[in-house]
């Protein structure tokens, strides 16, 4: 965990977006956003076209991707974006995505994700949401750092949750093969690794210029929850009682991605959790709000980014 002051900027929970882009020229500059055809994705790759970029929806629903991308492209006036076959849990996916990749790239918002999902493997038998929310954006961005590298002062921005308060990564079993599958968990460990993974690129290439940060975007009414009943829903929002999040628009979800990606303000700054546009306080587990000392713990990134690089190469 950082020992200095934490990042504080003027936008808030209610900060949307287009507010926090404002101002910025993302000109020539090359953008992937994974998940981008709905949701905070399509909200953040909306406004980095609307500042110039060149926006890449990584998808696994191309045909949404197109539409995604016209409705973009007619927004903004920008009808640069490209959409690109994407699935995270797939490994042959992410290789085809990685062998098409040419030249630099400036912006990865690692967005796309699987929440609470029945218990569900992958072929090689990983947990999905674990190869989904983690494995596929490891490899992912991996395999891209060649061309992070080559842009010079590249943002990589990994979206985790509040989520992550539920449990660390159980190295012993992270995949639920001895201890009872609960889906909570297993989303709770995969935003943890979220946050691990940020520590740990961030040290690992902060001397090739590229900033690494994660993010909690808020409770946001997208197709995330399509797993979760209203029932669940309910249960939830009752368990949280005060603490319960107030509900944010898709442009103020996307807020916090977007100023990772973008703003001055992170200007060499890596390593580290943000949620409302804010780094976070520290956060007990089982809390709402903060990141857990667990999440930021550097022998626990340095762990995982060896076991992501093992799992992979089996």
């Amino acid at each position: 965990m950082t020992d200095t002051a934490p990042i504080s900027t003027p936008f808030t929970a209610d900060s949307t977006a287009e507010e926090v882009i404002d101002g910025i020229d993302l000109t020539g500059a090359r953008a992937v956003v994974t998940g981008g055809s709905s949701g905070i994705g399509t909200e953040t790759a909306r406004a980095l076209a609307g500042a110039g970029a060149e926006v890449t929806l990584a998808v696994r629903d191309t045909a949404a991707g197109r539409a995604t991308a016209e409705d973009i492209g007619a927004s903004t006036g920008n009808t640069r974006g490209r959409v690109a076959p994407l699935d995270l849990a797939d490994r042959k996916s992410v290789a085809a995505f990685l062998s098409e990749w040419e030249g630099p790239l400036h912006i990865l918002v690692n967005n796309a994700g699987v929440m609470a999902s029945p218990e569900t493997r992958t072929p090689e038998g990983w947990e999905l949401q674990f190869a989904t929310n983690h494995l596929g954006h490891f490899a992912l961005t991996v395999g891209l750092h060649r061309a992070l590298a080559a842009a010079g002062g590249a943002r990589v921005v990994s979206v985790s949750s509040s989520a992550h308060l539920r449990s660390p990564v159980v190295f012993e079993d992270i995949h639920f093969r001895e201890r009872p599958y609960d889906p909570w968990q297993a989303y709770g460990q995969s935003k943890t690794a979220n946050v691990l993974f940020a520590v740990e690129a961030w040290r690992r290439w902060q001397s090739d210029g590229i900033a690494v940060n994660a993010l909690m975007p808020g409770a946001i009414p997208t197709r995330l929850q399509r797993h979760v009943g209203e029932g669940e829903l309910e249960r939830l929002r009752a368990e949280a009682g005060a603490e319960a999040p107030a509900l944010k628009t898709p442009g103020q979800g996307a807020a916090t991605s977007v100023l990772l990606a973008t703003s001055s303000l992170l200007e060499g700054v890596g390593g580290r959790y943000f949620e409302d546009c804010n780094e976070a306080p520290p956060g007990e587990p089982g809390a709402r709000r903060g990141v857990a000392p667990y999440a930021l713990e550097p022998e626990a990134a340095e762990r995982l980014w060896e076991v992501s690089v093992e799992t992979l190469s089996v």
